[in-house]
């Protein structure tokens, strides 16, 4: 949008923004995929297309299903929604800030779409600073919550803001997701992990010639690699924090 609120404005572009870079990735060549084909070749069941590239969209806005979807569907593209189900259910509570979204049942008009449906836990929590059993209800409700909202398994999840342990990836394989979207700012590639799959956060100031470095594999370094220690100090903080605070809102 071209006035979102101001917590969320890094995290956003502008309509034309959004255009061009989706104009620079069909230019690219690359082929679009969502994450269900990129799990398949990443557990060996199937090869990837040629060139590559994963679309992704968090918590579920309310330009979702509407003129973001379009935008993508127009340009024969397809991507991948993690949706944020305390946002967007009927009652439903999140620690995400005010902000228009999209509601569940238009879960259904993405998939319409050729979109494919991810969760993004129930509040937007930073899962890596939760208790076990915490932990538990944002893997196991949100993905419930959204395998009945569309009627089938919803198993792939995305981490949010990326914050994930090795105690996290273990309970969300345990709760039966088969992959994990992090955000580690790097390029995959096809050594990955399963559940800690990196990605790239598109930022209001990233420039088309940006997008262009990272289709023709520049520009960011590439996964898998080892959290260094600033990363892990950072954690440390965050869990410490959450002892004092309660569940704090990943972003």
């Amino acid at each position: 949008m071209d006035d979102p609120p101001e917590w969320i404005a890094e995290f956003t572009m502008s309509p034309r923004q959004f255009a061009a870079h989706l104009d620079a990735i069909v230019d690219s060549g690359r082929t679009p995929l969502t994450i269900g084909a990129l799990a398949d070749h990443l557990a060996g069941r199937a090869p990837l297309p040629p060139r590559p590239v994963l679309l992704t969209f968090d918590d579920g806005f309310a330009d979702l299903p509407g003129p973001t979807a379009q935008a993508v569907v127009d340009r024969g593209l397809t991507a991948t929604a993690y949706l944020t189900t305390g946002a967007i259910a009927p009652g439903g509570r999140s620690l995400l800030p005010p902000a228009p979204m999209m509601t569940l049942d238009q879960a259904a008009v993405l998939e319409d779409a050729g979109m494919e449906i991810g969760s993004h836990t129930v509040t937007h929590a930073q899962l890596d600073t939760l208790s076990t059993r915490a932990l538990g209800h944002e893997l196991n409700s949100s993905k419930s919550v959204l395998e009945d909202a569309l009627g089938h398994p919803v198993v792939h999840l995305a981490y949010p803001h990326g914050y994930n342990s090795a105690k996290v990836r273990s309970l969300s394989a345990r709760a039966g997701y088969e992959t994990a979207t992090a955000v580690r700012h790097a390029l995959s590639s096809d050594r990955d992990e399963r559940y800690r799959i990196a990605r790239l956060i598109v930022r209001r100031g990233h420039t088309v010639a940006d997008v262009q470095g990272w289709l023709a594999g520049e520009g960011a370094r590439i996964a898998p690699y080892r959290d260094g220690p600033k990363t892990v100090a950072w954690r440390w903080y965050r869990r410490g924090r959450a002892l004092l605070r309660g569940p704090e809102f990943a972003g």
